[in-house]
């Protein structure tokens, strides 16, 4: 059992289209969510356990219904299921966030995000599991292509219910590397959206200055579907048919497994012989130093976070997360005060050299390999974070499979604020390195 795929196909643009069309009724979706969610669920554990999940929401299927017979057309998201990661706020769930910690501590308002995607018409399938707060200390849920692997971390739940097929539409967040990873470990698509462009309101606090909300879906035109949603000023986009990448050639690059680095030179070859125009760079010879720039960044920002409540609970953190914590209490203000001053440096360095060598995209692996054997760890992140620090938007689209069957992504950075040019490349790139 533990070695069976689990995984099932739940596209948002097509669903999308048969729902706000009445080709498909949005209560037989819920009823296949939900079979879905039974039949598996004990097995993958991506939810956090609701009781009565399934008549919530076929009740809220039936109040959707009799919105959108009023004579507009249905919203932009009508009747998708959206699961949510336990450190985002929903009004009538309790916000756990992966934790013993009693939940009162850290409740709050619904996030805008949650809100948004409600007044789109889409329907809250449930909170997915976290690593605790979203950093190091993982759950129970497991890899659906592979139980005996990871599905990454710490978005893993909102990962796996993707690829499980439960929903259309996932939402996590990324700190380090908590959606591009487990988004390439499940073999679907992973958004991290440039900083800012997602209000991050209504999020139990990781590290407030690197947090980004981030998107899970099974395909490319989906996402753009859940971002042009989300994201703030959202503008179509037609940008030309076929962009430059740049490989980021030097020690980054040279972290990766020599699997993982076999399979990206292979994803490279594939897309030079589509016709794109690859450019190798020279890039982050201080790899090592922004690294530990991010970690002092995210470890103080996490004791800060953390602090009062921490103070009186923490008999209840983890001990991956205790370790974080006394971490970040030893960190001086004037390393914190260097550290957060680093992103937007790096973000020009970055893109000053996209501009010297006409690069338009990042290409670059999204994880160092496949999913790792085990649940007690969720990977490394080193991939994803010197995007993340710079606050840049990436995507993970899923490109053929490691010799162990499970997948591997290929990882997309677009200039800061350009997301909507990320994404309508992005559908074309991922055509042509699906295979791998």
């Amino acid at each position: 059992m533990r070695h069976k795929h689990m995984t099932s196909e739940r596209p948002l643009a097509p669903r999308c289209q048969a729902l706000r069309r009445g080709d498909l009724a949005v209560r037989a979706s819920v009823e296949e969510a939900c079979q879905r969610i039974d039949a598996v669920e004990h097995d993958i554990a991506a939810l956090v356990p609701e009781p009565r999940r399934r008549e919530r929401l076929l009740a809220e299927a039936e109040a959707l219904d009799r919105r959108a017979s009023e004579p507009a057309a249905p919203p932009p998201l009508y009747g998708l299921l959206v699961g949510v990661k336990d450190v985002i706020h929903v009004d009538g769930f309790v916000t756990e966030a992966g934790s013993a910690v009693p939940s009162g501590a850290f409740a709050g308002r619904e996030a805008s995000s949650v809100r948004a995607l409600k007044d789109a018409g889409a329907l809250i399938l449930g909170k997915t599991i976290t690593a605790e707060f979203a950093c190091s200390a993982p759950n129970a849920t497991r890899n659906p292509h592979n139980l005996a692997h990871t599905p990454g971390g710490s978005s893993s739940g909102s990962a796996a219910a993707v690829a499980a097929g439960y929903c259309e539409l996932a939402l996590g967040t990324q700190t380090v590397g908590s959606v591009i990873r487990p988004a390439a470990f499940c073999g679907v698509v992973g958004l991290k959206p440039s900083m800012g462009r997602i209000p991050k309101d209504g999020i139990v606090d990781y590290s407030p200055t690197p947090d980004t909300l981030g998107l899970f879906t099974q395909d490319v035109a989906g996402m753009a579907i859940a971002a042009s949603v989300l994201c703030a000023g959202w503008q179509a986009s037609t940008p030309s048919a076929h962009p430059t990448l740049g490989v980021p050639d030097g020690p980054y690059l040279e972290q990766t497994s020599s699997e993982g680095r076999e399979a990206f030179e292979r994803q490279v070859s594939v897309l030079c012989d589509a016709g794109y125009r690859v450019i190798r760079v020279p890039m982050f010879s201080d790899h090592q130093q922004l690294m530990d720039r991010h970690y002092t960044l995210i470890t103080a920002e996490m004791a800060l976070s953390h602090r009062d409540i921490y103070a009186e609970h923490a008999h209840g953190y983890r001990a991956e997360t205790v370790d974080v914590i006394e971490r970040g209490k030893t960190i001086s203000e004037a390393d914190y005060m260097e550290a957060r001053s680093s992103p937007i440096r790096v973000r020009q360095q970055i893109e000053a050299a996209m501009e010297e060598n006409g690069i338009d995209l990042w290409a670059c692996p999204a994880a160092l390999g496949p999913a790792p054997a085990g649940i007690d760890s969720t990977g490394s992140p080193f991939m994803n974070l010197v995007w993340t620090h710079a606050g840049l938007p990436a995507l993970t689209v899923p490109a053929g499979c490691a010799a162990n069957g499970l997948p591997l992504g290929l990882q997309l950075v677009g200039r800061f604020n350009a997301d909507e040019h990320l994404l309508a490349w992005a559908e074309g790139l991922a055509t042509v390195v699906k295979d791998g």
